[in-house]
């Protein structure tokens, strides 16, 4: 990952922090589904400089990783944050400096145990709103899993006109420092099981 632009949100006292974060993310991610490849993945890594799992926050920016000018260029910044540019401000594309030695992981991490996604899995079979699926499923005994990653809340994507199609999901996002680069594939959210971005 030689290459990098750099996105700041400028919350205020009206618009907070998450919310910025979800419609920004939201614009990146369909950033990304726009270049993806066959197998659907990206050339372009995302990164969180002020990534703070203690504090369950991502703080204010959003570093986009890749390996040639040309497939930062491919993403088109400027298409995607063009309603944002109020509330975000985005550097343009420079190199990562060459003396960085610490290397990140981003992945996404999703909890077996998520209670909406159970209720959704039985109001297919029951016809039952969400609101009584979740009361059926705290009623025998079933709890969230408590995680104090940091998430990003997004809207799921659909073809159909009909917004009631859509339902809201935690994008979880862990972070691994490790000591050397590692290759790999990445996600339409720009996060991977296995590849590093530098740190800095």
């Amino acid at each position: 990952m030689k290459f990098c632009i750099d996105i700041t949100l400028l919350p205020n006292d009206e618009i907070p922090i998450y919310f910025l974060w979800q419609k920004l993310y939201q614009q990146i991610h369909l950033g990304l589904v726009e270049i993806k490849d066959a197998q659907g993945n990206v050339p372009v890594a995302a990164s969180f400089p002020q990534y703070s799992e203690g504090l369950n926050h991502l703080g204010c920016r959003l570093r986009l990783f890749a390996s040639t000018r040309d497939q930062l260029q491919q993403l088109n910044i400027d298409k995607w944050l063009r309603r944002l540019k109020d509330y975000c401000h985005y550097t343009s594309i420079k190199e990562v400096p060459q003396s960085i030695n610490t290397f990140a992981r981003f992945e996404r991490k999703q909890f077996k145990t998520n209670i909406e996604r159970r209720a959704r899995r039985r109001i297919k079979s029951t016809g039952e709103s969400l609101e009584q699926a979740i009361k059926y499923l705290k009623a025998r005994g079933f709890e969230d899993k408590e995680t104090k990653l940091p998430y990003i809340s997004l809207e799921s994507s659909s073809t159909s006109e009909d917004s009631t199609n859509r339902h809201k999901y935690r994008l979880f996002i862990e972070k691994n420092m490790v000591n050397e680069p590692m290759m790999g594939v990445f996600s339409t959210y720009g996060l991977s099981k296995t590849a590093t971005v530098p740190w800095f």
